[in-house]
């Protein structure tokens, strides 16, 4: 007889968030300035676009998909008379380290919300997890500022911790474990990054993408206030279509708009739904 298990209609337990540019570091701009130095040190130019495109991995593969990237290979192979490979990805990330860990502590911030939406989340009962494509060393750092901000989740993990980064779901399974949360459709993934929305996909949680203040608009909060609202509106569908068309389930401007997205979820949940 072939076993199916009971249909999980209880509560949700947990969330687990992203970092840089859904709790902290409005606009994601700290890992970004951050390879397109790394780059140009090496005479390559790298544009925001390309830089964003794979946001949200392990920084050694991001590095690693932007040596990939047609014209940046060629522009390197034009620079210096090879083609990229692995000690070009290893020369490249070394560099990344020291440049990010720099750059990090101008950017940790909380997001404004973010922190008051987390207290209002542990209120309800659930558990905050995270997970992030920094190495432990930035993490480490990461969590030594918010914490003295008001931000410290239960959990917070990296790829270093489990092996391989998103879009794989390891970091997610890992945080279950430590949080004790069980079963995967009871947790809520957030973020900024296509790749977030993969890791959560893969693993079998709900995901909420977050359209205005990470990598898909990817501004600081001057500049976005001082756009037109005409602006404004445009920037946040169009994030909002990308977010939606890689697969989540629900799409927020900020951090601060969760609460109601967790009633939304819940109420599918009582009903027997799956993410």
């Amino acid at each position: 007889m072939n076993y199916v298990r009971k249909t999980y209609t209880g509560p949700l337990q947990a969330v687990i968030l992203d970092w840089a540019g859904t709790t902290v570091d409005y606009g994601s701009l700290a890992p970004v300035r951050v390879l397109q130095q790394i780059f140009a040190a090496r005479g390559i130019q790298v544009s925001e676009d390309e830089a964003r495109q794979d946001m949200g991995l392990l920084k050694k593969d991001h590095i690693r998909a932007l040596l990939g990237y047609p014209r940046i290979r060629a522009a390197w192979e034009e620079q210096h008379r090879h083609v990229p490979g692995e000690p070009e990805v290893e020369s490249l990330f070394a560099d990344f380290i020291p440049r990010q860990i720099k750059c990090l502590v101008q950017s940790a911030a909380p997001i404004p919300g973010a922190v008051e939406a987390v207290r209002r989340s542990r209120d309800r009962g659930l558990k905050i997890g995270s997970t992030t494509g920094y190495t432990r060393p930035l993490l480490e750092l990461l969590l030594r500022h918010s914490s003295t901000q008001g931000y410290a989740p239960d959990c917070a993990l990296c790829p270093d911790d489990v092996g391989a980064g998103r879009p794989l779901p390891w970091m997610i399974y890992e945080n279950a474990v430590r949080m004790k949360v069980w079963p995967l459709e009871a947790i809520v993934k957030v973020g900024d990054t296509i790749s977030d929305l993969e890791e959560g996909l893969n693993a079998g949680t709900w995901v909420v993408g977050v359209a205005q203040t990470g990598n898909m608009i990817g501004v600081t909060e001057e500049v976005w206030r001082d756009w037109p609202e005409s602006e404004r509106s445009k920037r946040l569908q169009d994030a909002r279509d990308k977010l939606l068309t890689a697969g989540a389930h629900y799409v927020i401007e900020t951090l601060a708009d969760f609460d109601g997205v967790l009633d939304e979820i819940e109420a599918r949940l009582r009903a027997g739904e799956r993410p």
